[in-house]
């Protein structure tokens, strides 16, 4: 219906929202009367969701409503509120505003939340509009849109970014991160001349740095104490006599024994002690706390009982990985650093050359539980949480869980003795199997769309 008994009326459609729902409510009408401001912030007339669009701004655009003309077709303008990210037109960077075409495709932020600027006709008897007694703001000449400058005046938060900015720091800039990276630093300066403490603070910052990179790559919030809990869990247990038994089980009972460095074995039968004497054994150790928070969970009611437990992949990947911290910062600290140390003093006579060495040694350990200890437990985390959703086959699962990150286990540990090539091989075969086992979590995930990982790997 066209004419003067019709108008036109424009709306934004959301094509592309990480994940959000495509559907009527990606429709937004855009009222003659207001405009209409886009962004993160609650009072924004399009209000995007926080978790998901962590890229886009506050207040990161505006549409207004320009001119009318006498057949009632409005003109838009597309602004940007000094966005950090940006608005773009078209895929063209925008400075300043610019008029809109039906089209037009608005992207907020270079892979960020897009829409396309639409008009439908519609007979004018049924037009209802928001405050339609609100005056429209005059036309102003806004020729060359494109060209425009930003304003010369300067904000007070402008000069004092902080007063402004203060309430994201937490979240978009790693507040936290880098304030333990400070304190970490201040206690790194204050150990210099005591080689074991700094060692021991040297370990605890890379073990956290690590685990903070599988952290950001899952995406779910979990409790820092259930996590550190879990680290501590698995401590305890390397510490308690429950670890004789395991040995005795898996290493006396089972052909678990690892050979001695004088004993001359074959690649096959190392690979089978490692496998019953360390994947088998230490993977089942490490599981021990996840498992744990499971049954305690299901004792718990709601929130704790999702806070504390593992009800999906996700969560036993976090619990795994972090069971490994604690398992990789006890035995490099407690067991291969004092002997590596001890042999290269008894060897030269000096103590410094065997600190040295240590130190050498603990960071490559304790950063390559990545792809060591951390990828192996995550791995199998997974798959407990896997056993979680679906329940009529978790025994099965289970089993191609642990047999699997065992078997990782065991070629690490006896690749290790052959050839440097092959063990960067396998290394970065258990990295790739933990980083699918997030992505597939990540897709699992009954809470996928409150995932804040969704932007750090780009939209899944």
């Amino acid at each position: 219906m066209t004419g003067k008994n019709a108008r036109q009326n424009a709306f934004l459609r959301l094509v592309s929202g990480n994940g959000a729902a495509l559907g009527s409510e990606s429709r937004y009408s855009l009222p003659p009367s207001k405009e209409m401001v886009i962004g993160r912030d609650p009072s924004c007339q399009v209000v995007l969701d926080a978790m998901m669009h962590r890229m886009v701004s506050r207040r990161h655009a505006v549409v207004r409503p320009l001119s009318s003309s006498p057949d009632s077709t409005f003109s838009w303008l597309l602004c940007d509120l000094n966005s950090a990210n940006g608005t773009y037109l078209n895929g063209q960077r925008l400075y300043g505003c610019q008029e809109l075409h039906p089209g037009d495709r608005i992207s907020l932020g270079a892979d960020g939340p897009q829409f396309v600027f639409e008009y439908d006709t519609i007979s004018q008897a049924t037009v209802m509009t928001a405050n339609q007694a609100r005056p429209l703001p005059p036309a102003t000449n806004y020729q060359n849109h494109t060209h425009l400058k930003q304003p010369d005046s300067v904000s007070f938060t402008q000069l004092f970014p902080i007063i402004s900015t203060g309430k994201d720091l937490t979240r978009k800039a790693y507040l936290v991160p880098g304030i333990l990276t400070v304190v970490f630093v201040v206690l790194m300066f204050t150990t210099v001349g005591h080689p074991q403490a700094n060692q021991v603070i040297v370990a605890f910052y890379i073990a956290s740095a690590a685990y903070y990179f599988v952290y950001q790559l899952c995406g779910k919030q979990k409790p820092w104490w259930v996590l550190v809990g879990t680290a501590l869990s698995t401590t305890l247990i390397l510490l308690s006599p429950l670890l004789t038994l395991f040995i005795f089980v898996f290493r006396g009972i089972l052909p678990g024994n690892l050979p001695s460095s004088q004993e001359s074995t074959t690649f096959t039968e190392l690979l089978i002690r490692m496998f019953f004497g360390a994947g088998l054994m230490e993977e089942l150790l490490k599981a021990l706390p996840v498992l744990g928070a499971f049954f305690f969970g299901r004792l718990l009611s709601s929130p704790w009982r999702e806070r504390i437990g593992v009800w999906e992949p996700l969560d036993g990947i976090l619990l795994g990985t972090a069971s490994a911290v604690g398992f990789t910062l006890l035995e490099t600290l407690g067991q291969y650093v004092p002997e590596v140390t001890r042999n290269v003093t008894q060897q030269v006579g000096i103590g410094a050359a065997g600190q040295l060495v240590g130190l050498q040694l603990l960071i490559p350990r304790i950063l390559g539980s990545v792809a060591g200890h951390m990828a192996y437990s995550g791995y199998l985390g997974y798959f407990i949480g896997l056993a979680v959703l679906k329940p009529s086959r978790s025994w099965q699962i289970l089993a191609v869980g642990y047999l699997s990150a065992a078997a990782l286990h065991a070629l690490w540990n006896a690749t290790g003795s052959i050839n440097a090539l092959l063990l960067v091989v396998v290394g970065v075969l258990s990295y790739a199997f933990l980083m699918a086992a997030i992505l597939k979590a990540r897709a699992l995930s009954p809470t996928r769309s409150q995932n804040f990982a969704t932007r750090f790997l780009g939209p899944k």
